[in-house]
């Protein structure tokens, strides 16, 4: 089986680098007319597969929108991603997870193994150090999977810790995405990504990175093109997968709108893969 870092170039290249979301909101079901509930949830969740499968480079379920609705939701976020990957359409489970030892490794087994919420890369949270996402990072290399590291996040809270400067010089991000080139190291493309928002000012050199630059805050959330142009060096622009949701989801639920809106923002941001 190829690398999730292989799987996800070749998806880009074929339907361009964009991941869409799919964060079903209180205010996203009550605007498509939906109940706010697990029935609710499921057919949103179904509208966006319709929407989505076999049509973008990557999809991305926020994990806590399905978790609010408990086992309900759960069984509903099991669902779409087994549909979504039995068609080919990568999966990206926006979970966050992180913690240490034992409970690091039940998150990796949750997420990146064959079990009923596995999927082909999941969100990690570095902030307890980066060794201690180690079961994850190892569990996704064995599984050939991915796994996307929190590094310079949009919120204005990050930056108290992001952006604090270490004995050596480099701020905590920097180490971040340090620590992930590493990990990259000798791969054609590698499965371990870092996560910057589109919407900074400033983001960690990523020259080094050989791996996936998940950018949200697209669209709705005021990144665009150009802030993502300014952001990275031309050197690494195809690696940078965008992230949209609202901006797209908002269109819904009518599926040939969402569809366009995808299409138009595949467009946009086509320079990224040339």
């Amino acid at each position: 089986m190829k690398s999730f870092g292989s799987r996800l170039r070749h998806a880009m290249r074929h339907f361009g680098p964009v991941c869409v979301g799919i964060d079903p909101h209180p205010e996203l079901l009550r605007s498509w007319g939906l109940t706010e509930d697990a029935e609710g949830l499921e057919r949103f969740a179904e509208i966006c597969v319709e929407a989505f499968d076999g049509r973008v480079a990557l999809v991305k379920p926020q994990v806590a929108f399905f978790e609010a609705y408990g086992c309900g939701g759960i069984a509903v976020l099991e669902r779409t991603i087994e549909v979504l990957r039995a068609s080919g359409t990568l999966v990206l489970a926006d979970a966050k997870r992180g913690d240490i030892g034992s409970t690091m490794a039940a998150y990796a087994r949750t997420w990146l193994a064959d079990g009923p919420l596995g999927s082909d890369a999941v969100t990690v949270s570095p902030y307890l150090g980066f060794g201690a996402l180690a079961p994850a990072l190892d569990l996704a290399e064995a599984e050939h999977r991915g796994v996307f590291v929190l590094a310079a996040t949009s919120n204005p809270e990050g930056a108290l810790v992001q952006r604090a400067v270490a004995a050596d010089g480099r701020t905590v991000a920097q180490t971040m995405v340090d620590e992930a080139a590493a990990r990259n190291a000798g791969a054609q493309f590698g499965s371990v990504g870092v996560v910057v928002g589109a919407t900074l000012t400033e983001a960690p050199d990523l020259s080094a990175l050989n791996g996936p630059i998940l950018m949200p805050g697209v669209g709705a959330q005021g990144g665009a093109p150009e802030t993502v142009r300014d952001l990275v060096p031309e050197s690494v622009l195809r690696n940078v997968v965008p992230n949209v949701s609202r901006e797209v989801l908002r269109e819904g639920p009518d599926i040939p709108a969402l569809r366009a809106r995808v299409h138009a923002m595949q467009d946009a941001f086509a320079f990224l893969q040339k």
